[in-house]
C-alpha cells in the first residue's frame, strides 16, 4: 500500500510504502517546540520506504534526531532518525489525514496539564517499551 502527502504550499511531497510500525501521538517537550502544538501525531516508517520530493531544511532536535520542514512554507514534516533506521511523519500532512489513528501516547509525563487523554489509547510515561 502506498501513503502520499506534502506540505502546504504543496512544494514539498513524500510517498510512504507500506504499513507504518506504529502510529504513536508524542507529548514530549522536544515534540511540543517542534511542533509549536501539544503533541506530535506520526506514523513510523522505515527510512527506506519514504521517499521525498522537494526542497526540505534540517534541525537538529537532538543528537538522534532531525526535524524535517518544508523551505518555503515551513509545513513540519518528518521526524528524522540519524541513524537512519526511521522516519517519523506527521498525520497531518497525508493527503488522507485519517489514513491512521494513534494507538498509543508516549511521554505523557511531559505532556500539558490541560490535556485530557481519555481516548482509551495505551499510555507511557515515557517511551513505549520494545517489542
Amino acid at each position: 500500500m502506498t501513503h502520499e502527502g506534502g506540505c502546504m504550499c504543496g512544494a514539498v511531497r513524500f510517498r510512504c510504502e507500506g504499513e507504518p510500525i506504529n502510529v504513536r501521538i508524542c507529548h514530549c517537550r522536544n515534540c511540543q517546540k517542534a511542533m509549536g502544538s501539544p503533541f506530535y501525531a506520526r506514523a513510523l516508517f522505515a527510512q527506506g520506504a519514504v521517499s521525498v520530493t522537494g526542497e526540505t531544511a534540517r534541525f537538529p532536535s537532538s543528537a538522534a534526531l532531525d526535524r524535517v520542514f518544508c523551505k518555503t512554507c515551513g509545513t513540519r514534516l518528518f521526524s528524522w532518525r540519524t541513524n537512519g533506521t526511521v522516519t517519523g511523519v506527521s498525520l497531518a500532512a497525508f493527503d488522507d489525514r485519517n489514513a491512521f489513528a494513534p494507538t498509543e501516547h508516549i511521554w505523557v509525563s511531559e505532556k500539558m496539564d490541560w490535556v485530557k487523554l481519555d481516548d482509551g489509547l495505551l499510555q507511557y510515561q515515557e517511551t513505549a517499551p520494545p517489542l
